[in-house]
């Protein structure tokens, strides 16, 4: 059934429903939201799968035939692209199975695949794009290239390669992402806060294959630097309290001289973001929902502001980012103004309500070659720090990953921000 057609049909059942006495005869009136967005996600799912299929299909039909190998090793390619077209949505929906540690070794074996079909997908591209040039070049020129064996080497290199770089991207995933200090340079900084360092923290991604000794690793790196506040921009689970509340006990554990502060990313709308929220706080994280606090260092004072995610008020009307909602009645002579918002598009909002500093993730810098080229279709910046109509912008790559355990070109990391005086004019 067309999607259009489901929506149809449930408004003109929700009309039905409406001021109808909440009895039990008519109980079954009241999922009906819950069951149109089950059903469309549904939608979207079958249409990524064929999708999927037909990527798969163009692989091995681009592949298969040229590769020097036998029948045997002709059909044992075709047999692990099938496995291939099953592994992948069964390594993102194995956080549903509650089963473990089946779901966990699912989700594994699913999102390095994922990651290994992402590289053999991209490199096939690459590789077709090469044999065309050829094929032109051969053509002005015939006879002056072995056309049969760029295609028999190619086809050959292209599943080694994409082998090679879904280990190299393993690796780099998951040992522990390294601190990067950035200075931001502030014209008429007030002397007590030159050197004020706000460690930052974004997309850890807790989940399926981000567990309790990851979490403790990166809290331990973050407490050694000894930083006067500390911010987590989001996304920090992929799940429920239930599932995961054990692997984010860490997080107790961060230590700064102001507090650690958080903000809800996308991923935490997806996962029952009022439940985590309690959850945080109970950690002792302070969540900043469009607030703020006026911090004191040194005897001088900084805002430092959170707003929900840029999304957020799709999933809960009550949630709706809100920038200027963050700043409204602080103290108008404190030139520092930090917004902790999760997307980097909140700069635009941000820099109209006169902050002076936002720091970012959601984007992991691309995570891996080559889709940190289409970040910019969604946000205005995909990695480092940036100035956008007087507003510095520090957008982090991400201090874990989400999806395949893979890193390529885009390395995680825990971030040191420091304030320090901008040069004279």
């Amino acid at each position: 059934m067309p999607v259009e057609w489901v929506g149809y049909f449930a408004s003109a059942s929700l009309l039905h429903c409406r001021g109808r006495p909440k009895t039990r005869a008519f109980a079954s009136c009241r999922p009906l939201p819950a069951l149109i967005l089950s059903m469309r996600r549904s939608s979207f799912l079958v249409r990524i799968i064929l999708i999927g299929i037909m990527l798969h299909i163009y692989v091995g039909l681009r592949l298969i035939p040229d590769t020097p190998v036998d029948t045997t090793g002709r059909w044992l390619m075709a047999l692990w692209l099938v496995l291939s077209i099953f592994l992948i949505p069964l390594g993102m929906l194995a956080r549903s199975i509650k089963r473990q540690p089946l779901g966990d070794r699912l989700a594994w074996v699913g999102l390095l695949a994922m990651g290994f079909f992402s590289s053999l997908l991209v490199l096939t591209f690459a590789r077709d794009l090469v044999l065309a040039s050829l094929l032109t070049v051969d053509a002005i020129w015939p006879n002056s290239i072995a056309i049969h064996h760029w295609r028999m080497g190619s086809a050959a290199a292209v599943p080694v390669l994409a082998l090679l770089s879904t280990l190299v991207g393993l690796f780099n995933a998951r040992r522990r992402a390294k601190v990067v200090t950035i200075d931001i340079p502030i014209d008429d900084l007030p002397t007590e806060l030159d050197g004020f360092t706000i460690v930052q923290i974004s997309d850890i991604h807790v989940g399926p294959t981000i567990k309790h000794r990851y979490v403790d690793a990166i809290v331990d790196a973050v407490n050694r630097l000894k930083p006067d506040l500390i911010a987590v921009t989001g996304d920090v689970v992929d799940g429920s309290v239930p599932q995961l509340t054990r692997h984010t006990q860490p997080l107790s554990r961060l230590s700064a001289r102001h507090g650690a502060f958080l903000v809800t990313g996308n991923h935490e709308y997806y996962a029952g973001a009022n439940a985590w929220i309690d959850e945080f706080r109970r950690l002792g994280l302070t969540v900043l929902l469009n607030e703020h606090v006026v911090v004191n260092h040194n005897g001088a004072r900084a805002v430092i502001a959170g707003v929900t995610d840029y999304s957020a008020g799709h999933h809960d009307p009550s949630h709706r980012s809100d920038p200027a909602a963050a700043i409204a009645g602080a103290p108008g002579d404190v030139l520092i103004k930090v917004l902790l918002a999760h997307q980097p598009r909140s700069a635009e909002a941000a820099a109209a309500a006169g902050f002076t500093l936002q720091l970012s993730g959601h984007t992991h810098g691309g995570q891996f070659f080559p889709w940190n080229f289409f970040v910019r279709f969604q946000q205005p910046f995909t990695a480092g720090l940036a100035r956008l109509n007087g507003l510095w912008v520090y957008t982090s790559r991400g201090t874990g990953y989400w999806g395949p355990p893979k890193r390529l070109g885009a390395p995680s990391e825990i971030t040191r921000v420091r304030l320090v005086p901008g040069e004279p004019d």
